[in-house]
């Protein structure tokens, strides 16, 4: 068989094109093994700091105040651990919309249980915010007897240790706020599984790398504890009662003043909120939404944090074993490594072995969500669905 010169040169240009698109892709797919070894350095540099504290003895009565909508599952203990705390002098703060919310009696029963323990109801927000949960803060904010103030989410259960580990890092003038990661309590469905795999593989190291790079400028619904002169210095959470994402801001916005925001190498427990994949879909895309449009940079950046569809696309485009090795190996070994050095060396999560198969199911999955997340600009949050506009929660309609 005979070519034509115009023939050829077609082929050739075909074949250059294609070797281009090759070393593009096997170029751009190293750039999550990159990532994750940082994430393992940054990962091994947090907890490795880890040491008692030494430092003078700081416990100022502190306030925990929790906005509250309707009841979390095991919603009485999580309250309870609160109660439990070995520290001189606090109150616990709650707001809820209405006196017929579902967590009133779980709230009344906690101050018959634990008469020594200073326990407040206060009803409704007293504020039109889009963001219910940001309106109930500024309004406990106002209405906490101490200056030192713990914000946590309804779902986080504690040990008695807490407070004393929150707020001694404020003794340090120059530390604004305090906040730590979280580790999930049962994890018995396969949805509490995979998050839990998602959390200590993905977001945990992602908030590593950040720290390490870039220093702490978020902060963590689970535990923010800060000062009422603190918050006053970028407006209170009146400034942001209509915005998504207000724990982020307000570490953002601590920061910004100046201030460090430390986080612990401590976790808190959680109780899922959700029990389903879909719950856990609708949970994990409600996140990431809020993240494109408040970092659409950062979001957007994810893509060269995706090993897995990077490393099948190496071997997509040029299949040989070597390929295979360096780079679905690579990812495997580093993901493996990335996952237990967070989870099992950092948060001490026992068995997490036997669930390192869930990490490439995550990865798939959060890939998905990732790619389509760019076609939402709604969320939903409770028995609500919120559109973001120019940074602002609007209340969506069906």
């Amino acid at each position: 068989m005979y070519w034509s010169h115009e023939e050829s040169a077609i082929f050739e240009r075909g074949h250059v094109l294609s070797s281009a698109v090759t070393v593009v892709v096997l170029l751009v797919a190293t750039f999550p093994l990159f990532y994750y070894v940082i994430s393992i350095y940054s990962s091994w540099r947090f907890f490795r700091a880890r040491k008692p504290d030494t430092g003078p003895v700081y416990m100022p009565p502190v306030s925990n105040i929790k906005p509250i909508r309707g009841r979390d599952p095991d919603t009485y203990e999580n309250f309870a651990s609160l109660c439990r705390q070995d520290y001189p002098e606090f109150e616990l703060l709650f707001c809820v919309g209405h006196e017929d919310d579902p967590a009133v009696p779980v709230i009344k029963q906690l101050i018959q249980d634990f008469p020594n323990c200073s326990i407040r109801i206060i009803y409704g927000s007293g504020r039109d915010g889009v963001n219910d949960k940001v309106a109930k803060l500024a309004r406990l904010v106002s209405e906490a007897k101490y200056e030192t103030l713990v914000i946590n989410d309804s779902d986080v259960r504690v040990k008695p240790d807490y407070f004393r580990s929150i707020v001694a890092p404020m003794r340090d003038p120059r530390v604004g706020a305090v906040t730590c990661l979280y580790v999930s309590i049962g994890d018995y469905t396969f949805a509490e599984n995979l998050h839990m795999i998602g959390m200590i593989s993905d977001f945990f190291a992602s908030i590593l790398v950040a720290r390490q790079l870039d220093g702490v400028k978020f902060a963590l619904g689970t535990t923010i504890a800060t000062t009422r002169s603190n918050l006053r210095l970028f407006g209170g959470y009146e400034s942001i009662e209509n915005k998504p994402a207000d724990d982020l801001l307000v570490g953002r916005l601590i920061a910004e003043q100046g201030l460090e925001v430390e986080l612990l190498p401590y976790a808190v427990e959680t109780v899922s909120d959700y029990q389903t994949l879909r719950e856990l879909f609708f949970k994990r895309l409600r996140w990431i939404v809020v993240m494109r449009n408040m970092r659409p940079g950062g979001h957007f950046g994810l893509l060269f944090t995706l090993g897995l569809p990077w490393a099948l696309s190496a071997v997509a485009v040029l299949p040989t074993w070597t390929v295979a090795a360096v780079y679905l190996g690579g990812y495997a070994l580093l993901r493996t490594v990335m996952t237990l050095m967070i989870g099992a060396n950092g948060l001490k999560r026992k068995g997490l072995i036997w669930k390192l198969p869930l990490i490439p199911v995550w990865d798939a999955a959060a890939c998905g969500i990732w790619l389509y997340s760019f076609t939402q600009n709604t969320i939903r949050w409770r028995d609500g669905r919120y559109r973001i506009l120019n940074g602002q929660l609007v209340r969506a309609s069906d």
